[in-house]
């Protein structure tokens, strides 16, 4: 029986030298492949209690969607700056290489209500601790937050020890 990782296409030297790139369309494009990974997933949030999905720009969507279609949850976007039509709360923070800011519709969750961050990856953590702030910051609680790649050479779930973190695939280098 195939696992997740087996679907991982691993590039080695890109985007630099000594990086190995886990490109997860390999995943995507094969439908025992984006099963697996979906019901992996979805996996590793039963039992839990919430009320929404929030996906991360943009393979947080591809990901997040399946699983709030599955499980009857209303799911929220999480996007880059400028990117939503209506009323917004945003939160900029800081990147390796400079910063970048991230926005959630103001009346798309709720004070109270119980969230679960879904996103394609944990490298640095810096991306989805911003989405849990900005979404803290509007009075709800982040459960847990589910991925399907970690980089554990990177440090992210020290960035990230406040939370409940789940992820399928872990690889120990960046």
């Amino acid at each position: 029986m195939k696992k997740v990782q087996d679907y991982i296409t691993n590039i080695p030297d890109f985007p630099e030298p000594g990086i190995i790139f886990r490109d997860i369309t390999s995943v995507l494009n094969d439908a025992d492949g984006l099963r697996l990974a979906i019901d992996e997933m979805q996996a590793k949030i039963e039992g839990l209690e919430y009320d929404r999905i929030v996906g991360l720009e943009s393979r947080g969507f591809l990901l997040g969607m399946p699983i709030a279609y599955n499980l009857d949850k209303p799911f929220v976007l999480v996007r880059k700056k400028g990117k939503l039509p209506r009323e917004t709360v945003g939160l900029k923070y800081d990147l390796e290489y400079g910063s970048a800011e991230i926005e959630v519709h103001k009346d798309d969750i709720k004070p109270g209500e119980k969230v679960v961050i879904v996103d394609d990856l944990i490298a640095t953590g810096g991306t989805i601790k911003a989405a849990a702030e900005l979404i803290e910051e509007l009075g709800a609680e982040v459960v847990s937050m589910v991925c399907l790649l970690e980089l554990k050479g990177l440090n992210g779930r020290e960035v990230l020890s406040k939370y409940n973190v789940e992820t399928v695939v872990q690889y120990e280098g960046k």
